[in-house]
């Protein structure tokens, strides 16, 4: 395939690079990549051994001496760089993400630019790391906050996102004068191969330090473990499920690291009686079908009034019989498959589940077989009535299942019903009514990381920060000031007169 050559894949890939440099060890093991668009081997990938590991920990150890010093709008520069390369490579690279991915490829294209959008972010970024200057309680004192960089920065993404979320991190990390260690799904290894491909003749052609961005691909209970342990890592990002973070957050804890953590999300939209339905019924499909449901932010349940329940799930079910699934390189479909046949029967099993429970499928749940569906990945996707205390309904299944929960009366009715998961990640509701939409903003309002007005749950703008609470980790990634996380804050004050004032009016006389 024209696209893999562009971008550097081979039959067979090593699975550790410096930024310059590949491994050689074949030793450890080696994934078969399979594309579940078609069951067809794209290739593979020896996995990395804890030397390759230590390796490129000591050479970012060296990287970070050296890119630390070096200013801020020229690590932007860095980026920019970075950016341009990958408008170079856009179509080869979200054509891959979609292959080995099984999103669609107008979704493929879109991660791609993503990444590039957080590269133009990240530059402008690089020239705003500012710091407070505080008046001082002292006579001719001054006293301030800056900010410092922390070191190596380890990122492990998720499958879903192969190759943004890992930008929204070494971007920013990369401006604050960070290096990063970046360990990608085992599922989805190809595309982090390509963008170290794609780095490597910036850094090359800059006359950077190996070791500024670099790849892993090994097994968690190894080299995933490695890292939760490795004091010399003071920062780790992991997108994940909450299971994965929740051992994580607890490993890196014990030995004082910080961490990012993306985790589950159990996303609701609330539907009022003022909502506006040719707004909300093509908000509602995308954000519950595209990506075939594996998105963190997908839409899981819909929370409707009473008095429009009937209407909506009318409209929703049709609008769900026109959808087109199918291989994800073709652009007339709109859903492409689940990323294996462990996917396949999660989404099974909490069909299942959900019967039960006592609730009732109104469309979907078929595997799709024959011509096209061969890779034995590719389900129909669900819409189900349910009750929001079903255990399955607290469940985060990363598939196409979509909850339909009738409330009635006022809308704090709602509110409680979508607040009553302990995932926290993004919200929204669909209302024309101001005071509705600001009580769902408000302190009482949504208890996710993410609210919304008038559109899904799905697709978060870069320039806003990315993350939510309770058990979906409460860190942020991507815009804003997410950059302060990637980053050490010192307090500083500094003594311009000719005496030494105490704080707080002590006296200390010697």
């Amino acid at each position: 395939m024209k696209f893999l050559e562009k971008l550097g894949i081979k039959a067979k890939n090593q699975g550790s690079s410096t930024g310059l440099k590949w491994n050689s060890t074949c030793d450890q093991g080696e994934i078969n990549v399979i594309s579940p668009a078609d069951g067809k081997l794209l290739a593979s990938v020896y996995l990395a051994s804890k030397d390759d590991y230590e390796n490129l920990v000591e050479t970012s150890q060296k990287a970070f001496k050296i890119w630390r010093k070096v200013p801020a709008p020229k690590r932007g520069e860095i980026v920019r760089q970075i950016g341009n390369e990958l408008r170079k490579n856009k179509n080869a690279l979200g054509t891959l993400v979609s292959y080995e991915m099984g999103k669609s490829l107008q979704e493929g294209w879109g991660e791609v630019q993503e990444m590039i959008d957080i590269c133009d972010f990240a530059l402008g970024q690089s020239r705003q790391l500012c710091g407070s200057t505080i008046h001082s309680e002292r006579e001719s004192h001054r006293l301030y906050d800056q900010y410092h960089p922390l070191g190596i920065v380890g990122i492990i993404t998720a499958f879903n996102f192969p190759v943004a979320v890992w930008s929204w991190n070494a971007m920013i990390a990369a401006i604050c004068g960070d290096v990063n260690i970046w360990k990608p799904s085992s599922k989805t290894p190809l595309t982090a191969i390509a963008i170290q491909n794609i780095l490597a003749p910036i850094i090359k052609s800059n006359n950077l330090p190996e070791g500024l961005f670099s790849l892993i691909v090994g097994r968690g209970s190894d080299v995933g473990e490695t890292m939760l342990n490795d004091q010399r890592l003071p920062l780790i990002s992991i997108t994940g499920s909450t299971r994965v973070g929740r051992h994580a957050a607890e490993v890196i804890a014990r030995r004082f690291g910080k961490s990012i953590l993306e985790l589950g999300g159990n996303n609701a939209i609330i539907m009022t009686p003022e909502a506006n339905l040719k707004l909300a019924v093509p908000g509602i499909v995308f954000s519950a079908v595209g990506t075939a449901g594996q998105r963190c932010t997908t839409t899981r349940r819909i929370i409707l009034h009473e008095s429009i329940y009937d209407q909506v799930k009318d409209l929703i079910v049709k609008a769900y019989g026109s959808l087109k699934i199918g291989s994800p390189l073709d652009e007339a479909n709109h859903m492409g498959p689940l990323i294996d046949k462990g996917a396949v029967k999660d989404y099974q099993n909490a069909l299942k589940a959900l019967v039960e429970q006592g609730g009732k499928i109104l469309t979907g749940g078929e595997v799709l077989e024959g011509d096209g569906y061969e890779s034995g990945c590719y389900v129909t996707p669900v819409i189900a009535e349910a009750e929001n205390s079903y255990p399955i309904v607290q469940e985060e299944t990363f598939a196409p299942i979509l909850y339909l929960i009738r409330y009635s009366g006022e809308l704090e009715n709602a509110i409680k019903l979508h607040n009553d998961v302990v995932q926290g990640l993004s919200s929204s509701i669909f209302t024309d009514n101001l005071q509705e939409a600001e009580e769902f903003l408000s302190h009482w309002g949504s208890d996710c990381g993410i609210a919304n007005v008038n559109i899904g749950t799905s697709g978060a703008e870069i320039g806003g920060a990315f993350g939510g609470e309770k058990e979906t980790g409460g860190g942020r990634e991507s815009g804003s000031d997410a950059w302060k996380g990637y980053m050490r804050r010192q307090t500083n004050t500094i003594n311009y007169g000719r005496t030494i004032p105490l704080a707080q009016g002590i006296k200390f006389d010697i």
